[in-house]
């Protein structure tokens, strides 16, 4: 399962005031919490430009979507308002998960082999379906999981 870093401006129309604020992230503190979640800073939303008043939320999940949707109905609880979806990105450990994950991304399921070379060091083999790399440029492909994986990559085609 992968961390999904889910960005959202709880205050649009900044209508919030110091104490609604640190009410609402008090709130979606515990919210995000039974999720097994946690939410990135927030005590600064005050000194934010009233348009600018975004949280994080840091959540384990294979649905990202899903868990943006839910995000957004717990803002909009927490802080009264209606609260409007920021970008949606991962944190990267490196992980088989991260492999796959960035595969998803791109609409590809595969194979992925660990092993380690003479130094120790990783190296990931991506086993595609030859019909896949027709579709999605292998070069765009390695680059997205050497940049996930942060080690080296082999794509092969099957």
């Amino acid at each position: 399962m992968r961390t999904a870093v889910l960005r959202i401006n709880i205050d649009p129309a900044g209508e919030l005031a110091d104490e609604q604020l640190a009410q609402g992230v008090s709130a979606l503190r515990a919210g995000v919490a039974a999720w097994g979640g946690e939410v990135l800073g927030g005590g600064d939303l005050p000194a934010a430009p009233p348009n600018r008043r975004e949280v994080q939320l840091l959540v384990a999940t294979d649905d990202a979507d899903g868990a943006h949707r839910a995000a957004l109905e717990l803002c909009a609880r927490a802080f009264g308002t209606e609260p409007a979806a920021g970008v949606v990105t991962f944190i990267s450990r490196g992980t088989d998960d991260d492999a796959h994950g960035v595969l998803a991304g791109f609409g590809l399921t595969a194979e992925v082999v660990r092993t380690q070379d003479a130094d120790g060091f990783d190296v990931v083999s991506v086993i595609v379906a030859k019909e896949d790399l027709e579709r999605v440029p292998e070069s765009r492909l390695h680059t997205a999981l050497e940049a996930s994986l942060n080690c080296e990559v082999t794509v092969l085609a099957k």
